[in-house]
């Protein structure tokens, strides 16, 4: 007796179709079974191939779902490989700028290295100029040195010229006094000469005689005692006749005549009025006038003698 052989899901599939092919064998199929008392294999047999068709669909739902994943998979497999070719091109372009990059870094090699060679020549020229540095400050402490004792002399020479300006200053001072005293001097000697062109009779009135003048009039009170003081420092007192009447006249005389001079002139010829009750006439006497506007509006209020010229009051 051959051995029963296991009834498979293939055989199953194999009996279905060849059932479809033949629906003729259907008949004796069913006969053959209800014949032989296999009624209850037949519904194990049912049960077996709702069994077998529930692990169909469970296998067919897997194959879905596989597939499923499959195409996910595909999916995912078609945008890595777009993401690969992508990284291919940007690997492509990366080493093409490495390339270009390589190229850069060995211009810059080559630069540096001409660098390299200007900092050595600077290098040397520093070092020439910190040498020449070196020197220029040794010779400019030497010329600061220089230049200290230059100066120490200069102060010896400004004091030298101080104390000389004012040698000068004294001995021009005193040639100035010399000079004044003489021309006054000339005048109070040649008032007839000098004065003739404004008085007849000209008189010279000597310290001695104004002094006792203007004492008289001090005593009397007609002026004060400054005012004789600066009537007794005129340089020249003479007394005449002008336009038949008598009269005194009061000359400031100096080289060079200024407006203080003329100012003067007037202030002690009115005091000599007011002290003798006779006209006085102020004059300034010298050898030029000078040159600023101010002298030459004041000296046409008074006589001028200069240089032998005669100038009467405007």
């Amino acid at each position: 007796m051959r051995p029963a052989m296991a009834f498979t899901v293939e055989d199953f599939q194999d009996l279905l179709r060849l059932l479809r092919e033949h629906p003729e064998w259907k008949d004796q199929l069913r006969q053959v079974l209800l014949a032989d008392g296999l009624a209850g294999t037949l519904q194990e047999l049912a049960q077996e191939v709702r069994r077998l068709a529930e692990a169909q669909a469970r296998t067919a739902e897997e194959l879905r779902v596989l597939a499923q994943v499959q195409a996910g998979t595909g999916e995912r497999v078609g945008r890595l490989e777009e993401a690969v070719a992508r990284l291919v091109e940007a690997q492509a372009r990366t080493d093409e700028r490495v390339g270009r990059l390589e190229e850069a870094v060995a211009r810059l090699v080559e630069a540096q290295a001409r660098t390299d060679e200007r900092v050595g020549r600077l290098e040397e020229a520093v070092a020439r100029l910190t040498e020449a540095q070196a020197r220029t400050e040794q010779e400019l402490r030497a010329l600061v040195q220089a230049q200290a004792n230059m100066q120490e002399e200069i102060r010896i020479l400004a004091r030298a010229q101080t104390e000389t300006e004012k040698t000068l200053k004294a001995l021009v001072d005193t040639v100035a006094t010399l000079k004044g005293e003489n021309l006054e001097r000339r005048y109070r000697e040649r008032a007839a000469s000098y004065f003739q062109r404004i008085l007849r009779r000209v008189r010279l009135v000597d310290h001695q005689q104004l002094g006792l003048l203007l004492d008289d009039a001090l005593d009397q009170r007609r002026i004060t005692p400054e005012e004789r003081a600066r009537v007794l420092d005129a340089d020249v007192v003479v007394a005449g006749t002008f336009e038949d009447r008598e009269v005194y006249l009061l000359a400031e005389v100096s080289g060079t005549v200024t407006a203080d001079d003329v100012r003067r002139a007037r202030e002690r010829a009115a005091v000599l009025e007011k002290a003798t009750g006779r006209r006085v006439l102020a004059a300034v006497a010298g050898q030029q006038l000078s040159e600023d506007p101010e002298t030459r509006k004041e000296a046409a209020t008074v006589w001028q003698v200069l240089d032998g010229r005669v100038s009467p009051p405007s």
